[in-house]
């Protein structure tokens, strides 16, 4: 008999009550799985889920781990309940235990507690709004509030600096300057830097040595937010892409629909 209180750490079954996990118990078998066995292929027949009791599983799509699955946590429902091939490989990383579920055992638990169907469709809306709600949240950040609101004051007045000292309004003010500064210890006589103005030399380098690191971080910063950009468009793209092929799978199920809806036509008699 399997404990029912592995249920508890399973979202999709957290609202059953004592007897509707009872009854799932009664139906759901065990499976033991080698360390480095695969559980699943992608493209496999979607007919079980599983429920990790003790191990680690990695859910992996193309080549990039999407999910580790520790004790507790489900894997291949998704599959089960849309009765569609698996989108993923599963494989044990560590000697596992898993509590194997079928449609059937779903089956059952709704004939003999119908309520139990309706406390798992609630958990199942909870996990679609939290997914939609994530994904909102990767894709529609905008870059620069989301660059403003995580630099410091001294990243902002480096780039502030930077962003000055790269301008014309700079050159010129400092060609203005120098002009007045060498025009004055030139033509007057009581003069406190006269040529070769070292005290200018001076100046230009203590300027040159304060200007550069603080250029340098504002070059810093500005990868910082290419990498931010890039990130962000490669979530935007994700999101794309995985509503393209919702849309692609849905536009075939319609498209079976109709076809097997179609009456055949009989040939005409010869």
């Amino acid at each position: 008999m399997i404990d029912i209180d592995i249920f508890d750490k399973v979202p999709l079954f957290s609202l059953l009550d004592t007897e509707e996990r009872q009854v799932l118990a009664q139906q759901v078998s065990t499976r033991h799985f080698g360390k480095g066995e695969t559980i699943f292929h992608a493209s496999d027949p979607g007919g079980f889920a599983y429920i990790v009791q003790a191990g680690l599983v990695h859910v992996i799509q193309d080549y990039i781990v999407i999910d580790v699955v520790d004790p507790g946590g489900l894997f291949g429902m998704s599959s089960l309940l849309a009765e569609t091939p698996h989108l993923s490989t599963a494989v044990a990383i560590e000697d596992t235990q898993a509590i194997e579920i079928d449609r059937n055992d779903l089956k059952i638990l709704l004939t003999k507690k119908p309520m139990a169907g309706l406390n798992m469709m609630t958990m199942v809306e909870k996990h679609m709004r939290t997914t939609n709600a994530l994904m909102r949240t990767l894709v529609t950040r905008n870059p620069n509030e989301v660059i403003d609101d995580t630099e410091s004051f001294g990243e902002k007045a480096a780039d502030a600096v930077a962003r000055f000292g790269g301008s014309w309004g700079f050159v010129i003010l400092f060609l203005a300057i120098l002009v007045v500064y060498v025009s004055l210890n030139i033509f007057f006589k009581n003069t406190w830097d006269p040529y070769p103005f070292i005290l200018l030399n001076l100046f230009l380098s203590m300027l040159a040595a304060i200007q550069a690191p603080v250029i340098i971080m504002s070059q810093n910063r500005m990868d910082a937010h290419d990498r931010l950009r890039d990130e962000l468009e490669y979530h935007t793209n994700l999101k794309g892409e995985l509503e393209i092929e919702e849309i692609l799978q849905r536009v075939g199920r319609l498209e079976k629909e109709i076809l097997d809806q179609k009456p055949k036509q009989n040939p005409d008699p010869v």
